[in-house]
């Protein structure tokens, strides 16, 4: 099927262009669009006669405009149909073969990775935090603790959502899960009891049981926190740590409300742990909501990891730890165990984007727009599929009537899509009647996504159950 884009919709994603020369300008802001996926490969561009009237360009800036683009290979031209973009290296550019290593791996639809594309205005970000570099190339480029710049733009972020942060109390990483790793490394000795919730990010998990913890179990329901359960569970493990996502949980995508977190950290108190919380997900609430304080505003003894991974892009490659003052020294000596600091000019883009929010304007829309197609479409090819739709994160997790999750897992791969049944994210087994499906991809893929999946688990139900093995995937996001 030929995907083709009008000419007022490229006319609109264009907007001003640089017009010294026009055709130049065009072709930037072309390239830009196909580079950063809003206008997606091998997509037909407008005839150089419609976006000429849509642009209100001459003839001669179109035609020139779209010979930069081949000759960059951003666009190729065929025959007798049109123009159709590209980019440099293919398909196979953004095919990474520790996370997609089979050979029909590179056409899948991989669900398997909650991360969205980068959103528009991440370039603009790169290219003026470029401008801010030569500044620092004078020094030996380490920063430790991080750049001061983005260390300032981090602490301000918390305290416009009420917790109070001096700058000295962030410690910046090379994403998230360097984060989770530094907090293991400080504070989970061999040994240690850690809690943490299940289904959990798995990824997390392992960090803590590279650092010897002892891994205890607390579940989150279809429904959310069982309190109760939980303060049981701390009374008894005693734990040192406990390991909680309580915005957009990944992978069920509940958020903990303020009397849940006010009671939650009471437990805590009580137990004598402390929280380590992971607001990777938080910055994206698609329903314009209000987010609850954040959990350290009730528990103060609080470490709490942040990330850019899913709020702006996951090539950025950025998280940070908050910490309260008396913890920072031990985290830093941790950290440098570990590495010697985050790449500058990453560091730099940060600070930028921070600035200007959370989240960069139009990629809410863009992820409340692909949830809504994915709930849409699974209503209507697999309606007895339940889940509840969460007011943000990037994923749905889906109970199955019954528990063949792995098997809908191993047959929708033979369809070419890659998804995560639920025992990824099970703590110490299960949840085999679970699937975790992000809305992360274009809302046309999601489409086939789920119409594969429908065909997948039409095959699981007509067979008999077995035991399936499943192969070993990495496991990113």
């Amino acid at each position: 099927m030929v995907t083709s884009v009008s000419a007022a919709r490229v006319a609109g994603l264009v907007g001003p262009f640089d017009r010294s020369p026009a055709y130049v300008g065009l072709a930037d802001a072309l390239t830009l669009l196909v580079g950063d996926g809003r206008i997606g490969y091998d997509v037909r561009l407008p005839s150089e006669r419609e976006l000429t009237e849509a642009l209100g360009v001459s003839r001669t800036t179109v035609t020139r405009a779209y010979a930069l683009l081949r000759e960059s290979g951003y666009a190729v031209s065929r025959q007798g149909s049109g123009t159709f973009t590209r980019v440099p290296g293919g398909r196979a550019r953004s095919h990474d073969r520790a996370l997609l290593p089979g050979l029909d791996d590179r056409d899948a639809i991989d669900l398997n990775c909650a991360a969205a594309a980068a959103p528009a205005g991440l370039m603009q970000a790169y290219t003026e935090a470029i401008g801010d570099l030569p500044a620092h190339l004078g020094g030996h480029g380490y920063f430790p603790a991080g750049l001061p710049r983005l260390q300032q733009r981090i602490a301000a972020s918390y305290d416009a959502r009420g917790l109070p942060t001096d700058p000295d109390q962030v410690l910046v990483t090379p994403g998230a899960l360097a984060a989770a790793a530094v907090v293991a490394q400080a504070f989970a000795g061999r040994g240690d009891r850690v809690l943490v919730e299940s289904p959990v990010y798995p990824n997390a998990t392992q960090a803590l049981r590279n650092a010897g913890a002892r891994l205890v179990p607390s579940a989150v329901d279809p429904d959310g926190w069982d309190l109760d359960a939980v303060g049981a569970t701390l009374r008894d493990a005693r734990p040192r740590l406990a390991y909680l996502v309580p915005d957009f949980q990944n992978p069920t995508g509940h958020v903990m409300g303020e009397e849940q977190r006010a009671a939650y950290a009471a437990h805590l108190r009580a137990a004598g742990t402390r929280a380590v919380v992971d607001e990777a997900h938080q910055a994206l609430a698609l329903d314009g909501q209000q987010m609850p304080a954040p959990f350290a505003a009730h528990s103060p003894a609080t470490i709490t990891i942040g990330s850019a991974s899913k709020s702006f892009w996951g090539g950025l490659r950025l998280g940070w730890i908050r910490a309260p003052h008396d913890c920072v020294e031990t985290l830093q000596e941790a950290r440098l165990a570990l590495d010697l600091g985050a790449p500058v000019l990453e560091q730099l883009t940060l600070a930028r984007l921070l600035e200007h929010g959370s989240v960069l304007p139009g990629h809410r829309d863009q992820l409340r727009e692909q949830r809504d197609r994915l709930v849409a479409d699974l209503a209507q090819h697999l309606p007895e599929w339940r889940f509840h739709v969460p007011g943000g994160g990037l994923a749905l997790w889906v109970e199955l009537p019954s528990a063949r999750g792995s098997a809908l897992a191993a047959a929708a791969e033979q369809h070419g899509v890659i998804v995560a049944p639920g025992p990824v994210f099970a703590a110490e087994g299960g949840l085999d009647r679970f699937v975790r499906i992000p809305w992360t991809r274009r809302p046309d893929e999601l489409t086939l996504a789920v119409e594969r999946l429908a065909l997948a688990w039409a095959e699981v139900r007509a067979a008999p159950v077995r035991r399936v093995r499943r192969g070993t995937r990495v496991m990113v996001a």
